[in-house]
């Protein structure tokens, strides 16, 4: 709870200024079939949007500049970003089948104010946008390790298994815990070269894809990574965990995994349901 204080707070000043502050906020659109990049003049500490079909992924172990959005159709909403050194940046967002931009260079002055100093400009922010059971606290990030450790101390089946050129990714099924969901990955690289990490991404899908018009891809973000490693050496098997907001899945709808190599194109993808 102690994270989620601050923020809260901030958000309430917000809605209290806005009679006296009509600057309206920028507009970013996105969709389904395209990503659209987002660089911020600062490294990336959280990233929040209100609404599910809304989806802002960034690097949590090791700070960037960027972050990716992609949405599926629905509802407008809204996304708040925190930098490291304090910066806060908000933004509407809204569901577009075509996307004149796909890259937003975030300049410093865009920011709405800053967590030690509070709000210099008012954005039209709705408090009820705000999923807070979806932000770890810190008293609940503390469990994340004990929990993946326990994961990985009594694996379980792995549900799927796809090989290429000497690499093997395998996943468990979705463990579903409190309002998250635990996956366990498992690289295998029998090859003579070491396997670099580029991205591993999990997406939920429908329809099908040499359609076009009726396939849906929406990019699952992690809020926490256990023991992801950069490399697999040859000859080595890595474990490791991924977890995510609780997410649930359509009668059409399946998962599927994109490993992608670094400097490589030993590209693996894995599709379940």
């Amino acid at each position: 709870m102690k994270k989620l204080i601050p923020l809260l707070g901030l958000l309430i000043i917000m809605a209290t200024l806005e009679a006296q502050n009509g600057k309206v906020i920028d507009t970013i659109y996105a969709n389904e079939q395209k990503t659209v990049s987002l660089f911020f003049p600062g490294p990336i500490r959280q990233g929040v949007t209100g609404a599910s079909n809304f989806a802002f992924s960034f690097n949590r172990e090791k700070a960037q500049y960027f972050g990716l959005l992609q949405a599926t159709p629905g509802e407008e909403s809204n996304l708040l970003v925190v930098t490291q050194d304090g910066g806060i940046y908000s933004y509407l967002l809204r569901y577009s089948q075509k996307l004149e931009r796909l890259n937003y260079f975030i300049a410093g002055s865009e920011s709405i104010g800053n967590e030690r100093t509070g709000p210099t400009i008012l954005p039209h922010q709705e408090l009820s946008s705000i999923d807070l059971d979806t932000i770890p606290n810190s008293d609940k990030a503390l469990d994340y390790p004990k929990l993946c450790s326990q994961l990985l101390r009594n694996p379980r089946p792995f549900d799927q298994i796809k090989y290429k050129d000497g690499v093997t990714i395998r996943m468990t099924k979705s463990i579903y815990y409190l309002n998250e969901v635990y996956v366990v990955f498992e690289i295998d690289n029998d090859s003579q070269i070491d396997f670099e990490i580029n991205t591993l991404n999990l997406y939920k899908i429908n329809g099908n894809k040499k359609r076009k018009a009726s396939y849906q891809e929406l990019l699952l973000s992690p809020i926490y990574q256990y023991k992801v490693p950069l490399m697999v050496p040859k000859g080595q098997q890595v474990q490791f965990v991924f977890v995510y907001r609780k997410f649930t899945l359509g009668i059409r709808e399946k998962l599927l995994v994109k490993l992608e190599e670094l400097n490589g194109a030993r590209d693996v993808l894995v599709k379940r349901r």
